[in-house]
């Protein structure tokens, strides 16, 4: 372990991670910064460009891309009053309302020091939670692996819609489509319609470029007549040495905010909106001033960036271990490991350690790197959110959606496929159904079949097929989780009722 963890470091202190590196952070601010622009858009046109790089290149580079495209966000939360990507929306309760009293580099400079330091714990966690996670994968057979999926899949339904209903809508088409192609064990053809290029199933990378990516470009089509105006951001001295000193003096704030950050993390879905507004909820909670929130409050810009900044190394915890992604953008991700041929898990540790660790400590460089990149480029990214116009933007994005998906297999079907899923994913933006859970069921919707179907023929092979699935330690565990996973939006719903008409 310590000497792969040595390798990893000098591996990482190359000229061509460093560049990388660099270039992640840069390109993932400037994507933050944008509204209409999101961490997975950009992370789902990365991929198919990555294919021809070496994993340890690729990995690095999106990864930089991810973390820096959610502390960019900030810049337009802050600005504009517009979050730049999801993760930024409680940014603007306080963010903006500094702005707005001349404070708007103050506010950068929080949510910078607080996305810096946010990042490296969540960081922290991701290298010391996730080796001994891998080896409890060790323990995984099939029938975990089905109860692992359908936990995942519940949980994803549930927490990326504001409707249950929608959710598991989105979740159950994900798995619908799945099942595509070849069956993963019997091996009969299904859904296929006689097409040859659908036997080996929906391509991943070009769906996800489609879900992701189509319908942004769509929405900035849309929002086109749009018109920014920015809050002047202009440098000011000794302002960093004040904002660490007032962070400094509050590490209950920033530990508190990227612990919760890391855990919301973990949870399969849930995304970095619901750990920032959680972290903001609990700050006001813990605060001797709440009433001081939203109305300019430098602790709620650190609740809230600290807390989202740490979700994204949380969301990478469950997606190296077992597979499972913690947010939109580590499936995307998930979807980069397996076109590298790397499945995670214990493999992933052991076998890829050195590509795996490698990039693991890449997420380190990348977060300490937002801090100077971050403040002083802030004036040329906050020009840039402003002056970028979407006639220019608009067709960029969708050029290289076209190549991406072409550039995999080099066939026109994939960008058909792109095409298609963007559609749908566009009408199911209008109807409220996100493209989350349909990509996750998509994703975890093969491992979710093989698993059943090999825990079916176990079973009749033990003589009890039920025994196989229900009386097993660890799927006692996840059945438990996926009971609670379902019914808890029902109970919260409940709970809410009862201290409403008690209120009343």
């Amino acid at each position: 372990m310590n000497e792969l963890f040595l390798t990893s470091i000098g591996s990482l202190f190359t000229a061509t991670n460093l560049l990388l590196v660099l270039l992640g952070v840069v390109a993932g601010i400037v994507v933050g910064a944008l509204p209409g622009l999101t961490a997975t858009m950009a992370i789902a046109l990365l991929v198919p460009f990555t294919f021809t790089m070496q994993p340890v290149h690729g990995l690095i580079l999106m990864g930089a891309i991810y973390v820096a495209s959610i502390y960019g966000g900030s810049f337009s939360a802050i600005l504009l009053n517009t979050p730049g990507t999801p993760s930024a929306i409680a940014t603007t309760f306080d963010g903006y309302p500094m702005a707005k009293r001349g404070q708007s580099y103050q506010a950068i400079v929080t949510a910078t020091v607080a996305s810096v330091f946010g990042g490296l714990i969540g960081v922290f966690f991701l290298l010391f939670l996730s080796p001994p996670l891998s080896r409890l994968s060790l323990r995984f057979g099939p029938p975990e692996f089905f109860w692992l999926t359908t936990f995942g899949l519940t949980i994803i339904a549930t927490l990326s819609t504001k409707s249950i209903l929608k959710g598991l809508i989105g979740g159950a088409f994900g798995l619908l489509l799945s099942m595509i192609g070849i069956a993963p064990i019997e091996g009969s053809v299904r859904f296929t319609f006689g097409s040859i290029s659908l036997q080996n199933g929906i391509a991943l990378i070009p769906a996800l470029i489609g879900f992701f990516c189509i319908p942004e470009v769509i929405g900035m089509i849309e929002r086109k007549a749009e018109h920014y105006t920015a809050i002047p951001y202009r440098r000011q001295r000794r302002v960093l040495w004040g904002v660490l000193i007032h962070i400094v003096r509050k590490p209950l704030l920033m530990i508190r905010s990227a612990v919760i950050g890391t855990i919301v993390g973990i949870i399969p879905g849930a995304g970095g909106n619901i750990a920032a507004m959680v972290s903001y909820n609990e700050a006001v909670r813990a605060s001797r001033n709440p009433e001081q929130f939203g109305k300019g409050s430098m602790d709620g810009v650190v609740a809230a960036e600290a807390s989202n900044n740490a979700e994204v190394s949380g969301s990478l915890i469950p997606l190296l271990t077992l597979g499972i992604p913690g947010a939109p953008p580590a499936a995307v991700l998930l979807g980069a490991l397996l076109l590298h041929g790397l499945r995670p898990g214990r493999e992933l540790f052991t076998y890829h350690g050195a590509v795996t660790y490698t990039f693991m400590l890449s997420l380190v460089l990348a977060n300490i790197l937002i801090l100077p990149v971050g403040i002083f480029s802030g004036r040329w990214i906050s020009r840039l959110v402003t002056r970028l116009p979407v006639t220019l933007l608009a067709p960029m994005v969708f050029f290289l959606s076209v190549i991406g998906s072409y550039a995999i297999n080099r066939n026109m079907f994939d960008v058909f496929v792109m095409l298609g899923f963007g559609l749908i994913g566009y009408v199911g933006r209008r109807m409220k159904i996100h493209p989350g859970p349909i990509v996750l069921g998509l994703i975890l919707g093969s491992i979710c079949e093989q698993g059943l179907v090999q825990s079916i023929l176990m079973g009749r092979a033990s003589g009890s097929v039920l025994a196989m699935f229900f009386t097993r330690p660890l799927s006692i565990l996840l059945i438990s989780l996926t009971l609670l996973s379902a019914a808890w939006p029902f109970i919260a719903g409940a709970i809410r009722r009862r201290q409403a008409g008690r209120k009343a």
